[in-house]
């Protein structure tokens, strides 16, 4: 990424949009990186109530805002893309963890 300019010296839409492109390339990657975390996180964990912590979700989304808005991203904005991301991620997680434990469920019965 290090040959897209900075904004100051975008001087048309082209390279703003080919700046925003790269950068959206790096969130995948990352967002690809982070679920992979989460994945192992649903094997480790045992029950599906244990994908949902409501004051460990308040807490990150308190200290995301705030770092968000340090950084000058306006916290609304970081605030509401983590949410939507937890959710997923919770909603994943109870999937996983629920099919894996009927899978073992049905394998003890028939096993």
């Amino acid at each position: 990424m290090s040959d897209v300019k900075p904004p100051e010296e975008c001087v048309s839409k082209a390279d703003i949009r080919t700046a925003i492109d790269a950068i959206d390339e790096e969130l995948l990657k990352i967002f690809a990186r982070r679920q992979g975390y989460v994945r192992r996180m649903a094997q480790l964990k045992q029950h599906p109530d244990e994908a949902f912590d409501h004051e460990r979700i308040e807490t990150m989304v308190a200290l995301i805002r705030a770092r968000a808005e340090e950084l000058g991203l306006e916290g609304d904005q970081a605030e509401h893309v983590w949410r939507t991301l937890i959710d997923w991620n919770v909603t994943y997680e109870k999937r996983a963890i629920s099919l894996r434990l009927e899978t073992r469920d049905r394998a003890g019965r028939h096993g």
